[in-house]
C-alpha cells in the first residue's frame, strides 16, 4: 500500500533508536492517526499537517510502567496522566489496591473509567490481597476468589496484581489459591512481590505462575530469581550497586523491567517519573541501551502490549524525544501521535482534561472516627503495676524493613506511661466503627516533641500515628479526621502542616502542583522532627504493612511477617 498523500505529523531530522539491536540512525518518522506510518529516509519529501523538527534529537519508544499504584502519587488518575505523561511515561500497568482496600469493587470501577479519560495508556491489575494479610488487619473491604474471578473479566484489566501474601502461596493457604487459579484460568499475568524469598519457597511461589518480582532482595536472591526466569521489576531502592554489579557480571544481562511502583506528587515533579528511574540506573552502571529496553521494549512485552515497545510501522505512536541516550527525561512526547508534552511539562491544551476543574470528591466520608479526646488515645495493658518489656519496631534510614526491638516500659493502673520515654506508633481502625487501636513502641529515630497522622497507610490505610506525647497525637489524628483522612505533622514551636487526601483517605482531587506543594511541606517537617529515610512517606506508610518484613502493626496487633503470625505484645 502506497503511503497516504499527507500524513498527521512528521518528524523530521532526527535519529531513530532501535531498542531491537541498539543502533541508532537518521531517519525521519511519519504518523498517522495514533500509528506509526512509515519510517523513512532522512528528507524524504511528505506533505503534513504538521511537522517535529527533531534536529539533535533521538527518537525512542514512549516509557511503560510495569508496576505502580496512582495512589502513592496522592494524584487522582487524570492528574496523575497530567504530569507523569510529559516525562515519557506513556502507558502504566496499575494495581490499585491502595483505593480498592478502601473502598472495594466500586473504587477499582471508578479508577478504570477515570484512566479512560486520559492520554495515558492505563491497564490495570486487579488487587489479589485485599486486605493485604488477611486475618491479621480491617481494611475497608475484602475481595474473594469470586469478586477477583469476575474483575479479571473487566474492560482494560490485564494481570493479577501483585501476590503480596506470599507465605500464603508458599503454605498453601485456600483463599490464596483459590485467587491464584482464578487468574490462571482467565490467561493474565500474575505479578509478585516477595522479597528475599528464596530456596525451595521461591519455587513454590514460581510453580503457582507467579512470574515477576518489584521488590529488594539481595544481589544473591536477585541472581536466583532472574536465572530461574523470574522477571525483575527493579524500582529505584532496588538499583543498589551491589544488585547492579552482580546482574551485570552474568553472561547475558537477563530481560529486566524499570517501574516506579510508589512515588508522590511533590517526588515527581521535582525528579521526574520513569525518567528518573532510568537515571538511577543508568549512574548505577547498566548501560544505556540496556535502559532503555527496561523502559520500553521488556515492560511493553510483560503486558501482552505488542503494538508499541518499539519505533516501527504499524506500532503506537508513542514516543519520546531524547537529547541523548543517557538524558532520559524527554525534549517531546508524542502520545497517540500527539505531542502531549515538552521538556517534562504538559502542554497547554493537551489532550489530557483538566484534572483541576471542580468535581464532586468520590469516596469522601471513609475517616469513619469521632475526633479523640482527652483520654481517647491513652495505651491501656492487661499488666500488672510495674515495669515491663515491651517488643517494638526498629526502623531505619534507607528502606522499609523493620526489625523487633525491646522497650522498657513501666504500667500503673492499666495505662502504660510512655510519654517521655520512647516514641509509639498507634494505629486506629477509621473503617467499621469499631474504635480498636493498636499501639507499639517505634526506634531508631531521635525524634522531637510532636507527632505525624497519615490515612495513607499501606494497605488497610488505617489512621497511623507516631507519636512522642499523646497531646501531639491527638493533635495530629484530629487534623486529619477532620480532613476526611489525610497526613498531618504537629511539631513544638511550628505550625502544623495538614495535606488533605479525602479521596478513600489516600488521594487528593487537587491539582499536582498544590498537592506537591504540601506534601513537600510535610516531608520537610517529618524530616526536620527527626524522622530519616530516603522515602519517608513509605517508611511511615508501611509500617502497617504486615506482608513486608519483618514486624509490623496493625490495628488488630504485632506481626511476625515471614511466620505469618502475631507477636508478643510483651518479652516474657
Amino acid at each position: 500500500m502506497p503511503l497516504p498523500e499527507t500524513v498527521d505529523l512528521l518528524i523530521t531530522g532526527g535519529d531513530v533508536l532501535s531498542v531491537q539491536t541498539g543502533e541508532v540512525w537518521p531517519a525521519d518518522v511519519a504518523v498517522v492517526g495514533d500509528r506509526v506510518r512509515a519510517v523513512l529516509p532522512p528528507g524524504t519529501r511528505l506533505p503534513a499537517a504538521e511537522v517535529l523538527d527533531a534536529r539533535g534529537l533521538v527518537v525512542a519508544p514512549g516509557y511503560v510502567d510495569a508496576h505502580m499504584h496512582i495512589e502513592s502519587s496522592l494524584l487522582a488518575p487524570r492528574e496523575f496522566a497530567r504530569v507523569t505523561l510529559p516525562r515519557g511515561t506513556t502507558t502504566v500497568l496499575a494495581d490499585a489496591h491502595e483505593i480498592v482496600n478502601v473502598a472495594g469493587r466500586e473504587a477499582q470501577a471508578w479508577m478504570i473509567q477515570e484512566g479512560r479519560a486520559t492520554a495515558q495508556t492505563m491497564r490495570w491489575a486487579v488487587p489479589s490481597c485485599v486486605p493485604a494479610l488477611d486475618g491479621f488487619e480491617t481494611a475497608g473491604a475484602r475481595l474473594d476468589a469470586d469478586d477477583i474471578d469476575e474483575m479479571l473479566g473487566w474492560e482494560d484489566v490485564t494481570t493479577l496484581g501483585e501476590v503480596m501474601d506470599y507465605r500464603a502461596v508458599v503454605d498453601g493457604d485456600p483463599r490464596m489459591h483459590a485467587i491464584v487459579a482464578a487468574a490462571r484460568r482467565h490467561g493474565v499475568r500474575l505479578d509478585g512481590h516477595c522479597p528475599n524469598l528464596s530456596g525451595a519457597d521461591l519455587g513454590e511461589y514460581l510453580w503457582a505462575g507467579i512470574d515477576s518480582d518489584h521488590c529488594k532482595n539481595t544481589p544473591e536472591v536477585a541472581v536466583e530469581k532472574a536465572r530461574l526466569g523470574m522477571l525483575l521489576m527493579l524500582q529505584e531502592k532496588c538499583l543498589t550497586p551491589e544488585v547492579v554489579d552482580a546482574l551485570l557480571g552474568l553472561p547475558h544481562l537477563p530481560d529486566l523491567c524499570l517501574v516506579t511502583d510508589d512515588v508522590a506528587a511533590d517526588a515527581i515533579l521535582e525528579r521526574g517519573h520513569l525518567d528518573h528511574v532510568g537515571g538511577v540506573a543508568l549512574r548505577r552502571g547498566l548501560p544505556p541501551v540496556a535502559v532503555l529496553r527496561a523502559l520500553t521494549l521488556h515492560p511493553a512485552r510483560r503486558l501482552g502490549l505488542h503494538d508499541r515497545g518499539v519505533v516501527s510501522p504499524g506500532k503506537r505512536a508513542d514516543l519520546v524525544l531524547l537529547r541523548s541516550l543517557t538524558e532520559l527525561t524527554p525534549a517531546v512526547v508524542v502520545a497517540g501521535g500527539r505531542i502531549a508534552g515538552r521538556d517534562g511539562r504538559p502542554l497547554s491544551g493537551a489532550s489530557v482534561p483538566d484534572a483541576a476543574a471542580p468535581q464532586e470528591v468520590p469516596f469522601s466520608g471513609t475517616v469513619r472516627l469521632a475526633e479523640l479526646g482527652a483520654g481517647s488515645a491513652d495505651w491501656r495493658v492487661d499488666l500488672p503495676d510495674g515495669e515491663h518489656v515491651f517488643r517494638a519496631l526498629r526502623v531505619n534510614e534507607v528502606d522499609t524493613y523493620t526489625e523487633p526491638a525491646e522497650v522498657r516500659l513501666p504500667v500503673r493502673g492499666g495505662l502504660v506511661d510512655w510519654e517521655g520515654r520512647t516514641a509509639v506508633v498507634a494505629v486506629f481502625e477509621r473503617h467499621t466503627g469499631s474504635g480498636r487501636m493498636n499501639v507499639a513502641p517505634v526506634v531508631g529515630h531521635e525524634l522531637g516533641a510532636g507527632a505525624f497522622a497519615t490515612t495513607y497507610a499501606h494497605d488497610s490505610h488505617n489512621l497511623t500515628v507516631i507519636a512522642t506525647s499523646g497531646a501531639a497525637l491527638r493533635a495530629a489524628a484530629n487534623s486529619v479526621i477532620a480532613a476526611g483522612g489525610g497526613m498531618s505533622v504537629v511539631r513544638d514551636g511550628a505550625d502544623a502542616v495538614t495535606l488533605p487526601l479525602p479521596i478513600g483517605g489516600v488521594m487528593s482531587p487537587a491539582p499536582a502542583d498544590e498537592v506537591a506543594a504540601v506534601s513537600g511541606r510535610v516531608r520537610d517537617a517529618l524530616l526536620a522532627w527527626g524522622w530519616r529515610n530516603r522515602n519517608v512517606f513509605m517508611s511511615v506508610s508501611t509500617l502497617t504493612l504486615p506482608v513486608s518484613p519483618q514486624v509490623k502493626i496493625t490495628d488488630r496487633g504485632l506481626v511476625r511477617v515471614v511466620d505469618r503470625a502475631w507477636e508478643a505484645r510483651t518479652v516474657r
